[in-house]
């Protein structure tokens, strides 16, 4: 049985009752749906707590994929009480944690359209983020790339969500920006986050409705990795 996520379709749910359908090797509670993020694609697992049938509440550590990555498991805190399969719980998200990380997200799809350079890597962090671009030439000024991100998000774009078919993204390989981190495939489907007018490219990740919800976001660094490689780091003011 898989996993229904429903962070796909919502990134603003912020919990939900679930029954639990089994536990990886290591203690991890998979549920049958979730609106935790698991990690991947640069992205933090989602932290929060878990609440029992009997309402005892334990904190949720980390968010991963299960073994079956049609699953995602819950990692509980250390010696914590652990549901029973077909137990029905409630997940509530560590919301701050998580608003910050779908800013960030959705601030660094914006930087791929401010710098449209190949994406060699990435990562979101707790309020801030970094990409690292394939860029032959050197000459970049973070106030200049800080501007136009500013002017983008000034735009008040709405970030929304379509599917295409695996065979659809193959056939338009131009629309994945990423060297290292490719788009889930395999199930049919991709989903696109598309910044109206902006931005359309493959991502699993959790994103804000609209661009206006970023808020203002500083270019804290820019160093060099290689000869070609350059890593831009932004955070949230």
């Amino acid at each position: 049985m898989s996993t229904d996520f429903l962070f796909r379709a919502n990134s603003y749910l912020q919990q939900t009752t679930a029954v639990v359908i089994g536990q990886t090797e290591d203690g991890g509670i998979i549920l049958d749906r979730t609106v935790f993020y698991p990690t991947g694609g640069g992205q933090p697992g989602d932290q929060g707590v878990m609440i029992l049938s009997h309402g005892q509440q334990v904190a949720i550590v980390n968010t991963i994929y299960a073994p079956d990555r049609s699953q995602i498991a819950h990692v509980l805190e250390t010696d914590a009480a652990r549901p029973a399969i077909g137990d029905t719980v409630t997940v509530q998200l560590h919301w701050e944690l998580r608003f910050k990380r779908m800013r960030v997200h959705t601030a660094l799809h914006l930087l791929t359209t401010v710098l449209p350079y190949p994406v060699t890597g990435g990562a979101i962090g707790d309020g801030e983020g970094r990409l690292d671009f394939d860029i032959p030439d050197a000459g970049m000024d973070k106030d200049e790339i800080a501007q136009e991100l500013a002017r983008r998000i000034s735009l008040e774009a709405d970030v929304t969500e379509q599917w295409i078919t695996d065979d659809e993204l193959l056939a338009k390989p131009e629309m994945i920006k990423t060297m290292s981190v490719k788009p889930p495939m395999g199930s049919g489907r991709v989903r696109l986050i598309d910044i109206a007018g902006l931005d359309l490219q493959p991502c699993g990740g959790t994103h804000v409705k609209n661009t206006r919800e970023i808020g203002t976001v500083l270019v804290t660094n820019i160093e060099k990795k290689g000869k070609q490689n350059r890593r831009v780091r932004i955070a949230l003011a």
